[in-house]
Order: C-alpha cells, then structure tokens, then sequence
C-alpha cells in the first residue's frame, strides 16, 4: 500500500463511527446506511487529494459526509416516500436497557425529522463536539452555533413531551 493509501484507511478507522452516525442519520434501513456509508467513503477517497490539512481531518471528513448524505437525501426525496420496513436497533449488549433504547429511538426520531442543517448540528452536539469545533465544521459562528442549537433544543423537547 501506497503512504496516501495507509493515510485514507487510518483517517477512515478513526473517524468510522462518525461516518456510519451521519449515514444513520439521514436513512431509513440498514441497507441505506451502508449503501450511503459506502458513498461517503467513497467521495472521501475521490477527494482525499483536495484536503489541504487546514482543518482537522475529522472536520474535513464531517463535511464530506454531511454533504453526500445531504445530497443524497434530497435525491431521494425527489424519488418520493420510502415506507421503513425494517428497525434499525443498536447493537444489543448483554446489559441491554429496553427504556433506554426505547428513548433513544424516540429522540432520532424526532432529530430525523429536522432539516438538513438542524440534523447536522444536533449529530454534531450528540458527538461531543465543542461549538466551536462546530462553527468550523459548519462555516457558522461559535456564537450563532449555540443560539440554533438552544433553539433546536427547545423544539426537540417540545416535541417530545408533546407526544
């Protein structure tokens, strides 16, 4: 193997869970997940050439993978209405907690159905992400990140208890 392909796989091993959280995010079944996956590592490697080292690479990778589901999503969208099948659960552990995943299911569910940018700053959020490792991620200000996030909150928890 080539020294930029060594560099491509590790970027990928360490920054796996994101892509495959962004894949998730914006489908409806685990085959759509590793078929958008699969396009997002793709575009990675298409483009792996372009990325200057300005940023982090996770931040280059965050936006490579937002912007293919991103499109990848409004093309589907332009096909029309899948209806879900199938559950996604998480992996199973022996210490499973039911209640646990039961909210949390309900939680994606209620950040699916935000638009594309809200979805993203919430994924990013539920990451562990700082705002201001969001503002460059996203090109938006510190200050502007936390104002839509606080908002998103608010509509989330609204939404939830609503149900």
């Amino acid at each position: 193997m080539t020294d930029k392909e060594i560099a491509f796989v590790n970027a990928i091993k360490d920054n796996e869970g994101i892509i495959y959280k962004i894949a998730r995010m914006y489908t409806n079944s685990s085959d759509d997940v590793n078929d958008l996956y699969q396009d997002i590592v793709y575009q990675l490697w298409r483009y792996f050439d372009t990325f200057k080292g300005d940023s982090k690479i996770s931040t280059w990778i965050y936006r490579v993978a937002m912007n293919t589901s991103i499109t990848q999503w409004r093309k589907e969208k332009r096909k029309g209405q899948k209806v879900d099948i199938e559950h996604l659960f998480l992996k199973q552990h022996e210490s499973y907690d039911g209640q646990f995943e039961e909210r949390l299911d309900i939680v994606y569910t209620h950040i699916k159905q935000l638009n594309h940018i809200e979805k993203g700053l919430m994924l990013l959020l539920l990451e562990g992400k700082k705002y201001e490792e969001i503002a460059e991620v996203t090109g938006f200000t510190s200050s502007n990140v936390g104002t839509r996030i606080s908002r998103i909150k608010q509509k989330l928890k609204k939404q939830i208890t609503k149900n």
